[in-house]
C-alpha cells in the first residue's frame, strides 16, 4: 500500500505515516513519532502536509490526535489532483514548446 500512495505523490514517510494511522487509529503525535522512530519536528513537517493534502485530521483536543481520512476519500483527492496537474500540463505544453525552440535555436545559432 505505501508504494501504491508514493506512486500517486506521497512521499515514503508521509506514506508511511498514513497507513500507521490508518492501521492503528487516532494517535497522538508523541506515539507516532515513537512509534515509527521519526524526530518530532519532521512528523510534525509530514503531517502538516498530510493535512494540506486531505489525507489526515487533527482533533481539537490538546494535545492533538490525528486521524487518517478513509482511503477513499484521500484516492479520490489524489485523483482529482491528478486530473488538474494534466490539465495544467496541457495548458501550458504549446508554450513550453515554444520556449524550448526558442531556447535550442539560440544555442544552434552558436555553433
Amino acid at each position: 500500500m505505501q508504494k501504491a500512495l508514493v506512486y500517486l505523490g506521497f512521499t515514503e514517510k508521509d506514506s508511511q505515516v498514513y497507513v500507521f494511522l490508518a492501521a492503528e487509529g487516532p494517535k497522538k503525535a508523541k506515539e507516532i513519532a515513537e512509534t515509527l522512530n521519526l524526530h518530532i519536528s519532521q512528523l510534525y513537517s509530514i503531517l502538516k502536509r498530510l493535512q494540506n493534502n486531505g489525507a489526515v485530521t487533527p482533533s481539537l483536543e490538546y494535545p492533538a490526535h490525528f486521524s487518517a481520512v478513509i482511503f477513499e476519500k484521500v484516492l479520490e483527492l489524489l485523483v482529482e489532483t491528478k486530473r488538474e496537474q494534466h490539465k495544467a500540463l496541457l495548458a501550458s505544453k504549446e508554450e513550453l514548446l515554444s520556449t524550448w525552440s526558442s531556447i535550442t535555436e539560440k544555442d544552434n545559432d552558436k555553433s
